[in-house]
């Protein structure tokens, strides 16, 4: 609602979006993401303030109202709430009372007692063995003569069971425990055990004789009374009863016969001060109950509505049992605290309680997950929960604080009742807010990890396009309906919230309208006792409990009581309540010897008897969670998702590869299964396995440097992760990575050509080891056949080349998306073995393709008008798609393999030469059978400012896909053309040296700012060379301090970014200093190697990385040449579905 009230300002009704480096939102995406990685501590957590808030209630709450205890609240409205001065309402009855008072917390004194005894005999006459029944047959005469006293008999015959009149009466005492008998008090051993065994008597009009209404200033232990600082004797009648005009007489009699044994307040013992009240109990209604009963209806429509939106949960049930669970936990946990600091709750029916926080916390639970769902599927699970976290998490703590102070300035305009609901609701909505944080968010992170939800995820898209295909929503009802256009629910909650407050406000004043009730609230004075504002004459007898708030406290069980005897068919009742005329017994010590408790008496007792109980059931239901959470995540251990994060709530880790190189690495490559081969300037080449427990080895150590083939021009790995070729300027040689032994070595001649490109083909069942392709500068390509050492040559181009590029195709059938007859047809490609063809770039701006086909290369050009008036400098292959990307300096064009089609020419900014990377996700839609994207995106460096720029492209619906291989507009639904996908653009400034990921993320490392970087003379270089690039304890200048290592994630995406140091504490062990980094090459999904002069360094984004072997994903990438200054470009982007 704030944002609402913020209308005028800032022009818009909706919630503001930070920006993901907002610091507000980085840290909500931090704290987001260290939960999902902590998902068994965040758990604990939970359910550990869940178990310690829920398991006192038995023991907080009552429903008898005598015993220290908290009120449980039932199926009525009930309150004591006085009326405002003025108010022209005539009274139902009147109320006198004394408070008789001796030492503090001492009124169950034997003396007290019957020296009480006398004063209520004194007022009403005798009243030992008090039975007004017996006046029943006693004519109701009164005395003609005011100043003479009612006879016992006279009196009783005006009782209230005798007959309801407007001269009825009646009355409760403590004395009454003992038949208001001297003889009874004094033959009682012991006062206490008598009063808390006659806790449920009752008197002759059936009024239980609670200890609330017969003392004041009570003290519990066990769930018995142990001390009272007042007995209260309390006198009810109607207008006309003379026994009410009898006790005020008799008061005013009292101080000149007693002055030398009590002291009186007021001194005269005249009570004339009085204030109406009004004491309500009114059952829930039939039409109270349809009208929550209708709310209840529509909130669990919205609830499921809004659940069959969420396709891709399966199953259903636990998200509920999730979200009512967490609504159990709200409500239970707030009403411990309420009991706790004695909050009465009884004061609204229990039905109203679920409905407000049911209302209040389901928005925010729906846009969580929602949000999650939004995220990409390839994220790692902490990604997802923290962006999604820090995408909602702001502006439910945004509403949730506007609520809480809404009803926390409500509550002091209400009445009391519909206050300590108010206050509930308050400590509900923060209660709400914690396990929105902890439980839920833990149990959406186990449910994303099981792959319950994120198992259809992937294809939540396809099936909404599904049933988009058929039918396309026109009208905002039926774009609401198909789930195109949400309704806004951000102020459901406080709007439900607001008008329950006015209705329980309104019930309590149901004389009046709800326009009163609502101006009343505006001018919020008649619920303020101005009486309380003046400074009570009793403040120096130190009451325990003052006469308003002993008034107030009052339990609806005594109004129903009452109310049955004076109103028998009403609900409610109006008193004059008089001020109570105090008697303080002489030379009693009135100031209290301890400050008295401040919680509710019921959570002392539990702390002294139920403390260790409580400790070992908690310990208990922590250990279940914790053995459950285990069988959840059997796969992994939650606590350690991430076993290379030494930071736990870091997006980012880092780890390092040292102790293999004494001098620079200038080359890298890596296998499928995760195995990182470096190759360094030392002659040595290590083999490094950087999955958890893998074993490190040296190929060729530096120790014999002459049995390395050096200089080492090329190194290619197979896509089984079992063979890597080493290329030098005279042969090739063979290892296997399985077996750890040589392989076959392949002469070679480069003709004193640097190679272009240099892989394997894929493999071929006929094959023992594949085939091996190296492509020369010259344009000629040689592969070879390392099993029986043939080689044979192919003309690619005339030109030198500047750029190769493999293009694999898998041997499965490949569907694209075909327009046949304005219908979508899904056309398969006949299985046939897999094969690579090769696009190259030229000195001269010629683009070439070469396809294999039956052991031989045939080539041709690509000839497009677009392309003449471009410097083509760059060509990238987008993997299974049968497409490519040819790079100029302002354009970017897609092309067709098959026919050389030119499918879309995307504009860019000016681009960097050879700098060009993609990344894309292919998805299959359901009811066609045909591929589409989910989303584009290509990176490249701008060429002035070197800038890192990232442009996306997705489509401008949600749940469709991107129709890629052709420029024609689909026909059909569910489908959008390259013409209309939207495009957005990110800039990186300093990006360093970086890599496009398989989300389409981008990962890179740099330094934080040039002007620090250290300038060492060029005679210094020559003196000291390489000898002092190891870090010195005596230099000023910290050389890794400047290195960071950072993510950004695609515009548009739901992911977050992030930086961190590259290297942390006592981690710069071995490390060279260097002023650039060496080649940077992809592992896997979301993890780049890169070399930091000697040593190897691994960046991984979002938690362990899966390496192939471990998914069963068969694409990869294809590592030709590396070089020390620049990364090697030979990196092939991978597609991930």
């Amino acid at each position: 609602m704030i944002w609402y009230l913020l209308y005028p300002f800032r022009a818009t009704t909706e919630a503001p979006v930070l920006a993901p480096t907002h610091p507000i939102r980085h840290q909500l995406s931090r704290y987001g993401s260290y939960a999902a990685n902590h998902v068994v501590t965040t758990l604990l957590v939970s359910v550990a303030v869940a178990t310690m808030l829920i398991y006192p209630i038995p023991f907080l709450f009552t429903t008898d109202f005598i015993n220290g205890a908290s009120n449980m609240p039932h199926h009525a409205w009930t309150v004591a709430q006085p009326l405002p001065y003025g108010a022209t309402i005539h009274p139902d009855v009147m109320m006198r009372s004394i408070w008789v008072h001796s030492s503090y917390m001492q009124a169950l004194d034997k003396t007290l007692l019957t020296c009480a005894l006398d004063l209520q005999d004194e007022l009403l006459g005798s009243t030992e063995g008090f039975n007004p029944s017996r006046g029943r047959s006693e004519d109701r005469l009164i005395p003609q003569d005011p100043t003479v006293d009612l006879s016992p008999r006279q009196r009783d015959a005006f009782h209230a069971i005798n007959g309801l009149t407007n001269q009825s009466w009646f009355f409760h005492s403590p004395l009454q425990y003992w038949d208001c008998s001297r003889e009874h008090i004094l033959a009682d051993p012991d006062t206490l055990r008598t009063v808390n065994d006659k806790k449920g008597q009752s008197t002759s009009v059936n009024v239980t004789l609670r200890h609330s209404i017969v003392f004041s200033g009570k003290r519990f232990e066990d769930r018995c009374l142990t001390a009272a600082d007042a007995l209260v004797i309390t006198l009810v009648y109607l207008r006309d009863s003379p026994v009410g005009k009898q006790w005020e007489r008799k008061a005013a009699t009292l101080p000149e016969k007693i002055a030398d044994k009590w002291d009186i307040y007021p001194p005269d013992g005249r009570s004339s001060a009085s204030q109406l009240y009004e004491f309500h109990f009114r059952p829930i209604s039939r039409q109270d109950s349809a009208l929550l009963a209708i709310a209840y209806s529509l909130t669990a429509v919205y609830f499921f509505l809004s659940l069959s939106k969420i396709r891709s949960i399966k199953p259903k049930y636990g998200l509920i049992l999730t979200v009512v669970s967490q609504i159990a936990f709200c409500m239970m946990s707030s009403f411990t605290i309420c009991a706790i600091f004695r909050v009465d709750l009884s004061r609204i029916p229990r039905a109203a309680y679920p409905l407000v926080v049911l209302t209040m916390s389901l928005e925010n639970i729906f846009r969580l997950i929602n949000a999650v769902i939004l995220t990409p599927s390839q994220d790692s699970t902490s990604s997802r929960i923290g962006y999604a976290f820090g995408e909602t998490a702001y502006t439910a703590i945004a509403s949730s604080v506007q609520n809480v102070i809404l009803l926390m300035g409500l509550s002091r305009w209400v009445s009391p009742g519909v206050s300590a609901f108010c206050i509930f609701a308050a400590i509900a909505i923060i209660f709400d807010l914690f396990y929105l944080s902890t439980f839920f968010l833990a149990v959406l992170s186990v449910d994303v990890r099981r792959a319950e939800l994120s198992d259809a995820l992937t294809k939540a898209s396809m099936r909404h396009n599904r049933a988009a295909s058929d039918i396309r929503p026109r009208s905002t009802w039926e774009r609401i309906v198909y789930g195109k256009v949400t309704l806004s629910t951000r102020i459901a909650g406080t709007i439900v919230m607001l008008g329950f407050v006015l209705i329980a406000q309104w019930h309590f004043s149901e004389k009046d309208t709800v326009f009163h009730v609502l101006s009343r609230l505006l001018r919020g004075s008649q619920f303020l006792d101005a009486a309380s504002l003046e400074k009570s004459s009793l403040d120096k007898i130190h009451q325990a409990r003052s006469p308003r708030s002993w008034l107030r406290m009052q339990d609806h069980e005594t109004a129903h009581e009452i109310i049955s005897i004076i109103k028998p068919t009403a609900h409610s009742y109006v008193a004059r309540v008089y001020e109570p005329v105090v008697f303080v017994m002489k030379g009693s010590d009135r100031m209290p010897g301890s400050r008295e408790p401040t919680l509710l008496p019921a959570a002392y007792d539990f702390i002294n008897h139920q403390l260790t109980r409580f400790l070992v059931i908690t310990v208990v239901i922590l250990a279940a969670v914790r053995l459950l959470t285990n069988y959840l995540l059997w796969e992994e251990d939650a606590e350690d998702d991430e076993p290379h994060d030494t930071d736990g709530d870091a997006l980012l880790s880092v780890s390092s590869f040292r102790r293999g190189h004494k001098l620079d690495v200038v080359m890298l490559a890596a296998t499928p299964d995760g195995h990182v081969i470096s190759v360094g300037l030392d002659r040595a080449i290590h083999i490094w396995d950087i999955r958890p427990g893998g074993i490190n080895y040296a190929l060729f150590d530096s120790e014999k440097p002459n049995e390395a083939p050096f200089p080492v021009l090329a190194i290619a790995t197979d896509d089984c992760s079992t063979w890597l070729a080493i290329l030098s300027s005279y042969k090739a040689v063979l290892w296997n990575l399985k077996e750890r032994k040589w392989g076959p070595q392949l002469p070679v001649d480069i003709y004193g050509q640097k190679p272009e490109a240099f892989f394997f083909n894929p493999p071929d069942e006929s094959e023992a080891i594949p085939s091996l392709v190296l492509v020369r500068r010259n344009g000629t390509l040689t592969e070879y056949a390392p099993e029986i050492c043939e080689a044979e040559d192919f003309g690619i181009c005339r030109s030198p080349l500047i750029c190769v590029r493999p293009l694999f195709e898998p041997s499965k059938s490949i569907h694209t998306p075909t327009v046949c007859c304005q219908a979508l047809i899904s056309v398969g490609k006949p299985s046939s073995p897999g094969r690579v063809a090769l696009v190259t770039a030229s000195r001269r701006g010629c683009v070439h393709a070469a396809l294999r086909e039956s052991a031989r290369w045939k080539s041709h050009g690509v000839e497009l008008e677009s392309l003449r008036d471009d410097d083509i400098h760059q060509v990238v292959p987008l993997p299974f798609l049968g497409l490519y990307l040819i790079a100029g300096v302002n354009r970017v064009h897609l092309v067709n393999l098959k026919d050389d089609d030119l499918i879309h020419t995307f504009e860019t900014e000016r681009m960097a030469p050879r700098s060009l990377q993609c990344s894309h996700s292919p998805q299959q839609a359901t009811q066609s059978g045909s591929s589409g994207l989910a989303w584009f995106t290509f990176c490249y460096s701008e060429a002035e400012s070197g800038d890192c720029i990232i442009q996306t492209c997705v489509p401008r619906e949600e749940g469709d896909l991107i129709w890629f291989n052709s420029s024609v507009s689909p026909t059909r639904g569910g489908w959008c053309s390259w013409e209309h996908v939207h495009e957005v653009r990110r800039h990186v400034e300093n990006p360093g040296t970086w890599n496009v990921l398989s989300d389409g993320s981008v990962i890179g490392v740099r330094q934080k700012s040039r002007q620090n970087q250290v300038i060492v003379s060029e005679e210094r270089q020559r003196t000291e060379g390489l000898r002092h690039r190891s870090p010195r304890k005596e230099t000023s200048r910290d050389g890794f301090g400047r290195w960071e290592v950072w993510t950004v994630f695609q515009a548009g995406r739901a992911t977050m970014d992030e930086s961190r140091p590259l290297f942390q504490a006592g981690d710069k062990r071995g490390h060279l200093i260097v002023s650039e980094l060496g080649p940077m090459i992809r592992v896997g999904q979301k993890t780049v190697a890169f070399s930091f002069g000697n040593v190897v360094k691994i960046v991984t984004v979002g938690g362990h990385e899966r390496f192939e072997d471990e998914t069963g994903d068969q694409s990869r990438e294809y590592l030709k040449t590396g070089s020390r200054r620049r990364k090697a470009l030979g990196i092939r982007p991978r597609a991930w579905s």
